[in-house]
């Protein structure tokens, strides 16, 4: 079952629950989702990497939001927006310690040398391409650069 899917019907459970909060949010998010598909020349079908990256803003996008109503007063709201912000957390995938982060990329680093390539930082765009699927969405990307330049280096 695709994330998207899985959203679709949640949102038959949480109506069944009674839990407002969380169906108007995933609600909201399949909105976003849709006028994404729909938005440019021709519509795309977004995948589960696409929906992680999108359901990540959304997230992002509350708690930001949820910090400036903190900062204005406005704690009732601020809560509101947490909360919702729980709830698409709960469709992203468990995030990745930075020692599981640099296992992954040691292990594509090992596999790219055992095929005999010489890794240099020139080597950098292979090796990210490689290890990109494996940690999209579990860690921060920037750091990961960091990590590969580190082994190249």
């Amino acid at each position: 079952m695709s994330l998207k899917e899985k959203l679709k019907d949640d949102v038959v459970v949480h109506m069944k629950a009674g839990n407002k909060v969380a169906l108007t949010t995933v609600r909201n998010v399949l909105g976003e989702i849709e006028a994404r598909e729909k938005s440019g020349k021709t519509p795309v079908e977004l995948d589960d990497l696409q929906v992680t990256a999108l359901l990540q803003k959304e997230a992002a996008k509350r708690r930001d939001t949820a910090a400036t109503y903190s900062a204005a007063g406005h704690e009732d709201r601020a809560a509101a927006e947490i909360s919702e912000a729980e709830v698409i957390e709960a469709y992203l995938p468990k995030g990745l310690t930075r020692e599981e982060a640099e296992a992954i990329v040691d292990e594509v680093v090992a596999g790219l040398q055992a095929d005999g390539t010489e890794l240099t930082m020139r080597s950098m765009g292979a090796v990210m391409k490689s290890v990109t699927p494996k940690i999209a969405g579990r860690f921060d990307g920037k750091a990961v650069s960091e990590i590969v330049r580190a082994r190249l280096a």
